[in-house]
């Protein structure tokens, strides 16, 4: 008997109305940041990053974080390792990058899911991270390892799918988003629509809706992932109660995943907050790069002297006032290095002006270290 998308039926003396108020809270609140526009942009590609890395462990990828950023920020190293578990992880990167350009354009549609599949998959093998359907819904029945729920026919698929994204699609009172994106990440794991992929396109799919139905601003870090990556069997478990379809397990479910969201997005949101991104994250980093020789007392002083300016920005003058004795052919010959470090990056194409760069490979690793001193990356990296 096929079973119908239900949507929970919640009452107000219920622990998951707190949840859902509280999100709303914060789904509303004017972002303030005072990080550089600059600055932010690149923590952000930090956490896209964490994200796609967290979402392949999730499916059994054992690339540490270290592993992959020595594996694809290290320009010119021939000795690095490419392997099918690092392009799993740029795949995730490229669908991450492809839903926030597309969002707003497109609607979320089946040729919008089948896209993220595509991207997803590219390049892997089909006997172990890709698919022989690449961008197609499955056309054989499958079993899902470790589980006692058996996925649809596959001759169901097609249609349960569109009823998915007819759900979501139907206007409901904003009050609902959030549940409605609980209950179709839900659906869609159910559905298991392709025959391999299903786990990394539905966290990217979450993304998609967050994105676009509740957390509309691009100056906030998402990071779903996270909510399911800390403990994979905690995340199966809680799938596992929305299986039964009962409406106490589908608030079982709901309540996993609202509070883990609430509790990352209370989390990343303090990085815009440049005060505090700069005494926890940036200042540290620098000090941890430099105890480790991975930049000269030099480049330090310059590093900490952008991240301590007013406006997080430094330039020529600024350099000049730390070394007095130093040209201005010297200071320049000392700027153009730092960017061929990707230690400084200028504001403009012709700027003048720059800003801290985590391009390069040892600032990133010291950043990092001190991301995971504050909490910020899963358990298990």
């Amino acid at each position: 008997m096929e079973q119908k998308i239900i949507m929970p039926r919640i009452e107000f003396e219920m622990p998951i109305t707190d949840l859902v108020l509280e999100l709303e809270k914060l789904r509303y609140k004017i972002l303030k940041g005072t990080t550089h526009p600059l600055v932010f942009s690149q923590m952000k590609s930090i956490f896209h990053m964490l994200e796609s890395i967290g979402s392949s462990r999730i499916e059994g990828n054992n690339t540490t974080i270290m592993d992959y950023v020595e594996s694809t920020k290290i320009s010119g190293n021939s000795n690095l390792t490419w392997n099918e578990q690092i392009q799993e992880i740029v795949n995730i990167e490229k669908a991450t990058s492809f839903i926030e350009e597309a969002i707003d354009a497109e609607p979320i549609s089946i040729h919008f899911i089948k896209e993220l599949h595509a991207i997803t998959v590219d390049s892997l093998s089909s006997n172990k991270e890709g698919c022989n359907r690449r961008g197609d819904f499955r056309n054989n029945n499958v079993r899902i390892s470790g589980s006692d729920h058996t996925p649809p026919n596959f001759m169901e698929v097609e249609p349960l799918m569109r009823d998915l994204v007819d759900f979501l699609n139907t206007t409901t009172l904003p009050k609902y988003d959030l549940i409605k994106i609980c209950i179709a990440h839900h659906r869609f794991v159910w559905i298991h629509p392709f025959e391999n992929g299903n786990g990394r396109v539905v966290r990217l799919f979450t993304y998609a809706l967050l994105l676009k139905n509740v957390f509309k601003s691009k100056q906030r870090i998402i990071n779903p992932t996270a909510v399911f990556c800390s403990d994979r069997n905690e995340y199966y478990n809680h799938l596992s109660y929305a299986d039964s379809y009962t409406n106490e397990g589908l608030i079982k479910w709901c309540e996993y995943v609202l509070q883990g969201l609430k509790n990352e997005i209370e989390k990343i949101d303090r990085l815009m907050d440049y005060s505090y991104l700069r005494e926890n994250i940036l200042i540290p980093s620098m000090n941890d790069a430099l105890s480790n020789k991975y930049i000269s007392d030099v480049e330090y002083s310059i590093l900490k002297t952008a991240i301590n300016s007013r406006n997080q920005e430094i330039q020529a003058g600024d350099i000049k006032k730390i070394f007095p004795s130093k040209s201005s052919s010297d200071i320049s010959r000392m700027i153009k290095s730092l960017i061929g470090k990707k230690m400084l990056m200028p504001i403009s194409e012709r700027g003048r002006k720059y800003v801290v760069s985590f391009g390069n490979n040892y600032l990133l690793r010291s950043i990092l270290t001190s991301l995971d001193q504050n909490g910020f990356l899963p358990l298990n990296h």
